[in-house]
């Protein structure tokens, strides 16, 4: 079980970040970040997550034309900028991700909308994850979802095989760039016991 302090690096104390401090991030921490990431557990182990780590400011001169004007700033501050996308065909990995019961994944490859679905239930999962273990190793996180989907898909996943789901600026926070946390619903808003 976590401590107190865990928990305040993951929940409590963590926020949505707006600026980053001028800090590079190491190329092996996004690879150990991976690492993390992919032991959470998919559907079948499908593992449909795709990321593009865009750590140049060049690739991420080819991101801002498709972002909402406010999230621009934060973008071009950020030495990381992540666009968490999920493989369609995810199902082509079957030897690979379900070994022991391939035939598990034929039903996809005839079914799109199955398919779809799964992939985009299953990479929001693993991005959740991601940005709980990016938070665990001492990042801090920025997701967004203020961008042309069209655009982006267009720039970075031009065959189709890949969409995008959203974008999450990386690195160490400003926290001189929070706003105030805001409210969330209480328990007995938000959940039913039955």
């Amino acid at each position: 079980m976590l401590d107190k302090a865990g928990m305040d690096a993951l929940f409590h104390g963590a926020r949505s970040q707006n600026g980053f401090l001028d800090r590079p991030v190491a190329p092996a921490l996004l690879r150990e970040l991976y690492d993390l990431v992919k032991m959470g557990p998919t559907s079948a182990n499908c593992s449909p997550l795709r990321v593009i780590f865009l750590t140049s400011a060049e690739a991420r001169q080819r991101l801002l034309p498709a972002l909402s004007p406010g999230n621009v700033a934060k973008t071009t501050s950020a030495p990381v900028t992540c666009v968490l996308g999920y493989d369609t065909r995810f199902y082509e990995h079957a030897r690979q991700l379900f070994p022991h019961n391939p035939q598990m994944y034929d039903g996809f490859a005839g079914n799109a909308a199955h398919a779809q679905t799964t992939a985009f239930r299953n990479a929001t999962l693993q991005a959740g994850y991601f940005i709980l273990a990016a938070r665990a190793l001492g990042l801090d996180c920025g997701p967004m979802s203020g961008f042309d989907e069209s655009a982006v898909n267009a720039s970075f996943f031009a065959d189709g095989r890949f969409r995008v789901n959203f974008l999450c600026n990386l690195g160490y926070g400003d926290r001189a760039k929070l706003f105030g946390r805001l409210p969330r619903l209480p328990f007995d808003d938000a959940c039913t016991l039955l």
